[in-house]
């Protein structure tokens, strides 16, 4: 019985050593060797699910086409009585209509852009229900056909898992962040057989920020992606390239320069493609009263039409890709299939079908690499060099400015061909085709879908924090004012000046300029007649508090 106080007094301590240890974890996972063994778990995780669903699209397709090789899927097609080149796109387009209409709370099916919103707004989270409907959205569409690319909902469905095992860990926003950066960088890893590209990706594109604290797991977490696609594929590159001449390389710089603003054109063309026949499929649908779910049919029959001609528009295009980084293509063939590719998946995103920009973007990019590689070095034959190099250049240019990512992108086209020779040649043209294209969109194709969702991100964390705070965590109750302030309360909300308990701080803080008022009013609309009830007050210098607070946290944040 004497030992009882001493067996007690270890238990307490061993319980508040246990309470400590989770604090620091989901407080500051990230800087804990602990952390690690999360980003491990979760890279594995992620990196098993881009496996299974690149394995399903398989699958699919060739239970659908018939084919042996899906890599070789476009000749195949070629072979194929028209009407079912025709119809298998519809029918995959009306089963993804249903499920993005019943599944999905507003007919939009969940890709990268909604990742990075996530990162920034909601603490690392994603939404699960419509997310799981938007990767079964995108394997039906990569499957019949669509012209859209795999990263998408392969990058969604990596941050669905990140958000599960955020919340069960109830991990604070650094901590949720960092936990979806790992589990993008495995599934982006295990996409492509590209680690260092996949991390960076992570970083660059989805936390848009190159904290240390958050380098070591999302690299730990990539490292297992990649293990999982070699034990599936072998240490293989996705592309093979010819040899290029080293003199000829360098003599050709000013042409890759100028290669490069022909592929930010380009980027910036198929960007704004996509958004224009978006907001053409709208208004079509709007004046022909066509149901949400029949949209994606809509496109699938484009697409199949398109198709019955040109079948290198099926799915992600890696063999029309592959042609063009090996010279398998002549000029005529060149231009012809990379303005249909750019309306192919303008109709793809325009039908709501689903996928990812990346690899259509990376097709694109060699085939418009291919043209102007075949008419410099046809101007210039003893200047030049392979017409191939300059494919490869194109790739990562118009991969780069569509994905706002020059690092990342610069990375993966190495470690896509495994060409590390012509690095500078990609470098040079990256720089310029982001620089321009940046300019003529809001920064990247996920940035200017979420700005025309009015999420302003592009702008930075100076434009978005706002939206963070609600006017009811800031206020002031009634309680704790003042009778004179409250007197002046009444006096405003009679007005008609006052704000709703509801409101963000990006609509709230402006009514302060125009009124001059040092606070509002906060109140409730109650019934039928929308009455206004008083709840308390909101100050301006509370408000611009919480807004520096936020902007401290997210720059300790970012440096830390």
């Amino acid at each position: 019985m004497a030992t009882d106080p001493l067996v007690r007094r270890q238990w307490n301590e061993a319980k508040a050593s246990c309470g400590r240890g989770w604090q620091l974890l989901r407080h500051r996972g990230p800087g804990q060797v602990q952390f690690w063994f999360i980003a491990l778990a979760i890279g594995i995780a992620a990196g098993t699910a881009a496996l299974l669903f690149r394995k399903a699209i398989e699958g699919l397709q060739t239970a659908l086409y018939g084919t042996e090789d899906v890599n070789l899927l476009a000749s195949f097609a070629e072979t194929l009585p028209w009407y079912l080149v025709l119809l298998i796109p519809v029918a995959g387009g009306l089963v993804v209509g249903l499920i993005v209409h019943f599944f999905t709370p507003d007919g939009r099916v969940r890709a990268v852009a909604d990742v990075i919103e996530g990162a920034a707004l909601y603490n690392g989270r994603v939404e699960r229900k419509a997310g799981i409907a938007s990767v079964l959205a995108s394997w039906i569409t990569l499957s019949t056909g669509g012209s859209s690319g795999r990263e998408g909902p392969v990058v969604h469905m990596a941050a669905m898992i990140s958000s599960w095992v955020s919340n069960l860990i109830r991990a604070d926003g650094i901590t949720g962040r960092d936990l979806l950066g790992c589990a993008v960088a495995a599934a982006v890893s295990a996409s492509f057989n590209a680690p260092i590209a996949g991390a960076l990706f992570a970083l660059e594109v989805v936390l848009r920020h190159f904290a240390l604290h958050a380098f070591a797991p999302i690299v730990v977490a990539s490292a297992a992606g990649t293990v999982i696609n070699r034990l599936a594929f072998g240490d293989v590159t996705e592309f093979r390239l010819p040899g290029t001449t080293v003199v000829e390389f360098y003599l050709e710089l000013p042409a890759f320069l100028l290669l490069g603003l022909v592929c930010g054109l380009v980027a910036v063309i198929t960007m704004r493609g996509i958004f224009w026949a978006d907001d053409l499929g709208s208004r079509l649908q709007r004046r022909l009263s066509l149901p949400n779910l029949l949209r994606p049919a809509t496109a699938g029959l484009l697409l199949g039409a398109l198709a019955i001609w040109f079948p290198h528009i099926i799915g992600v295009g890696y063999e029309t890709t592959s042609r063009a980084l090996t010279g398998d293509l002549i000029l005529y063939e060149a231009i012809v299939f990379a303005v249909l590719k750019v309306m192919a998946v303008a109709i793809t995103f325009a039908g709501r079908m689903g996928g990812g920009i990346f690899s259509p973007a990376l097709m694109i990019g060699a085939l418009t690499g291919m043209a102007f590689g075949l008419i410099a070095t046809g101007l210039f034959p003893d200047q030049s060099g392979a017409s191939t190099l300059y494919a490869l250049a194109g790739m990562g240019a118009v991969a780069a400015a569509v994905l706002g990512a020059p690092i990342s992108t610069t990375l993966i086209v190495f470690e896509l061909t495994g060409d590390w020779q012509t690095g500078l040649a990609v470098m040079v043209s990256v720089s310029l085709s982001t620089s321009l294209a940046s300019r003529l969109v809001d920064r990247s194709f996920f940035l200017t879908q979420l700005e025309r969702r009015n999420v302003h991100l592009a702008a930075g964390p100076q434009a978005y924090l706002l939206r963070m705070f609600r006017v009811s965590g800031v206020m002031r109750k009634m309680q704790d004012l003042p009778p004179e302030d409250l007197e002046a309360c009444g006096e405003m909300v009679a007005q008609g000046l006052f704000v709703n308990a509801t409101s963000t701080l990006d609509v709230v803080l402006p009514l302060f300029d125009t009124s001059g008022r040092p606070f509002l009013p906060v109140v409730e609309i109650h019934g039928v007649e929308k009455r206004p009830v008083l709840q308390g007050a909101l100050f301006h210098l509370d408000a611009l508090k919480a807004y520096n607070r936020a902007l401290a946290a997210t720059a300790a944040e970012e440096h830390s």
